[in-house]
């Protein structure tokens, strides 16, 4: 099952970095980014933001313990599915719903919904574990779970599951919604190189991030704008698909850098890891 750690209240310290042009296929556009830290923490992961800049993560505090949070106006709040351990929160929508997973006590992936302060879990029946990867503004879910045949994604609407395999996919992993409905979706080929593909309700449609052997896609605004993490013999990075192009971008002094989240407001939010220390930050960047 995928995991989105790596790739993809206390106060909050961020700190601004320097703007640059993102190395792309083409320089028109270019970042501007800052890094986000829970204070305190060992390693910071921000994995959605919603139209109104909340932001949604993971971080791991200095007892070694991992939590599920999100910010808000520079505060941060924890969110902790009490059900289990390990709680990642992954996508957020306008009214403050948020999606992610936990560890349950057989240390297996849990997809969970919270809203108006309740957890609820979710996944398809019989599944072997599950997450919920993205939401939209109208409570649908774009999610993974895992069954006796591997596994798949799945689109959770009105309180039904249905199944979302990528014709040739070894595993289908989920990804995020916009309110169209239309669905990003990683997936793993049969030569293990991960995928990614853009599905309307009636066709998957590939969307590589070219010259890459892995593009791992992850959140859609309601304009179409995708981000991505990729990676290659040597490097990892992000990148975006705006306007039928796609660029790539690195956080400056990142090691690593992850694309996972990102609002209508050209906004993106991701991790990087630290070239000085090797520790896991969050970062957003305006384009």
């Amino acid at each position: 099952m995928r995991c989105c750690c790596a790739h993809r209240r206390s106060l909050v310290l961020i700190s601004a970095l320097l703007a640059v042009a993102a190395s792309a296929q083409t320089t028109a556009l270019k970042f501007k980014f800052k890094t986000i830290n829970v204070a305190g923490a060992q390693s910071t992961g921000i994995y959605g933001i919603n139209n109104a800049g909340a932001m949604v993560g993971s971080y791991v505090d200095s007892g070694g313990v991992r939590h599920g949070f999100i910010l808000v106006g520079g505060k941060v709040k924890k969110i902790d599915d009490p059900k289990g351990t390990g709680t990642y929160c992954f996508g957020i929508n306008k009214a403050g719903s948020i999606v992610g997973y936990y560890a349950d006590s057989s240390n297996n992936a849990q997809g969970f919904l919270y809203e108006k302060g309740k957890f609820s879990d979710i996944g398809p029946a019989g599944s072997t574990g599950s997450q919920g990867i993205g939401i939209n503004d109208h409570g649908d879910v774009n999610g993974n779970f895992g069954d006796s045949k591997g596994g798949h994604g799945f689109l959770l609407k009105g309180g039904k599951y249905t199944t979302q395999d990528v014709p040739g996919a070894a595993f289908t992993l989920g990804g995020g919604i916009n309110n169209a409905d239309l669905m990003t979706e990683e997936w793993i080929d049969s030569s293990s190189n991960v995928e990614s593909s853009l599905y309307n309700g009636k066709k998957y449609t590939t969307i590589n991030v070219p010259g890459e052997p892995d593009s791992y896609v992850s959140g859609i605004n309601n304009l179409g704008d995708i981000v991505y993490s990729w990676e290659s013999a040597s490097a990892y990075g992000g990148a975006l698909r705006h306007g039928g192009k796609i660029y790539k971008f690195h956080v400056p002094e990142g090691d690593r850098t992850f694309g996972y989240g990102i609002n209508d407001h050209n906004i993106i939010v991701g991790a990087y890891t630290n070239e000085k220390t090797g520790a896991l930050e969050g970062f957003s960047a305006t384009y």
